[in-house]
């Protein structure tokens, strides 16, 4: 007699693990219980933290169990035409965090200061426990004009703050995520502006680019020490950065006063998805999975979050 068909043990492994996972999901629904966050307990230090990215990566995280420590400027540099963050928008990234059960340490400081950026990690670190995750995130914008008709302070500034910036970031941090011995994850913002040239912000394109190579080579120092070194390379993000008069001005030149929807049709030409940005939640998405064991084995990777516009 034939005998009936026996599943593999793996297979049956794997049945009896996926119906593990949904009964205690079921349960953890019946009986009201919060399961735990893809980086709960952990602690993550993040720059430009006032508003825009930086905000939102501090709430994705504190949504995921993740305590803060926080740094903005939160003034206006001089000859930086866009608009900067104030002490309120860091107040109000505060409320957020603590609204949703988490601490957050925050501090206004510019990340040019390496003696201030020192204290700040050390003095969180101290009170927070620990530190997991470190997000590069403070940046300028370029206001639009050729490399050889550029005020030398424009780009000096640019540099400073983006790519010198982001090394003191990690230069301050990475003695503490040694000492945890548990690893831990580097995350730069970099751009799109990272992979290719642009005419008129060559400055920013510079930053950027150098950005890149700060984070290949970090991922190659850190790396026998389990801490993972990567690069986000959004397109253009809808945060206060970006939606200004100065940006709109930037891509519609052939208008006296151009408004966001004139800014809408020339950025939506960038992507191949029919938008004309991403929001700063889809670039936070993409840095809680960079953040977390879901990629525990990718470093050194420079992960565009454009909309395909890398295709363009």
């Amino acid at each position: 007699m034939a005998q009936p068909a026996r599943a593999a043990p793996e297979r049956c492994l794997a049945k009896f693990g996926e119906l593990s996972a949904n009964r205690q999901l079921y349960r953890s629904r019946k009986w009201g219980l919060k399961m735990a966050g893809k980086v709960e307990g952990k602690v993550a230090f993040i720059t430009g933290a006032a508003r825009g990215q930086g905000r939102s990566h501090a709430i994705k995280l504190a949504q995921e169990g993740a305590d803060i420590i926080a740094v903005d400027v939160c003034k206006q540099l001089d000859g930086v035409e866009i608009a900067m963050s104030t002490p309120a928008d860091l107040a109000e990234t505060v409320r957020q965090v603590e609204k949703l059960g988490r601490r957050i340490i925050a501090t206004e400081a510019d990340v040019r200061d390496f003696d201030a950026m020192q204290a700040i990690v050390d003095d969180g670190v101290k009170e927070l426990g620990r530190l997991d995750i470190v997000l590069a995130n403070a940046a300028l914008a370029s206001a639009g004009r050729r490399l050889d008709r550029m005020d030398p302070k424009t780009w000096r500034d640019m540099i400073d703050v983006n790519l010198n910036g982001a090394w003191i970031t990690a230069r301050v941090s990475v003695p503490h995520l040694l000492a945890g011995g548990r690893g831990g994850s580097i995350v730069l913002t970099s751009s799109i502006g990272g992979l290719k040239g642009a005419q008129n912000i060559g400055n920013y394109i510079a930053s950027k680019h150098g950005m890149i190579g700060l984070m290949r080579t970090l991922a190659l120092e850190l790396g026998e020490q389990n801490i993972r070194v990567n690069a986000i390379c959004p397109s253009s993000v809808g945060s206060p950065m970006l939606l200004n008069e100065q940006t709109y001005r930037m891509f519609r030149p052939d208008l006296e006063n151009p408004t966001i929807d004139d800014f809408a049709v020339a950025s939506r030409m960038m992507h191949v998805l029919p938008i004309p940005y991403v929001e700063p939640v889809d670039i936070s998405n993409a840095v809680l999975f960079l953040s977390s064991d879901d990629a525990r084995y990718i470093t050194g990777v420079a992960l565009p979050v454009d909309g395909g516009a890398m295709l363009k």
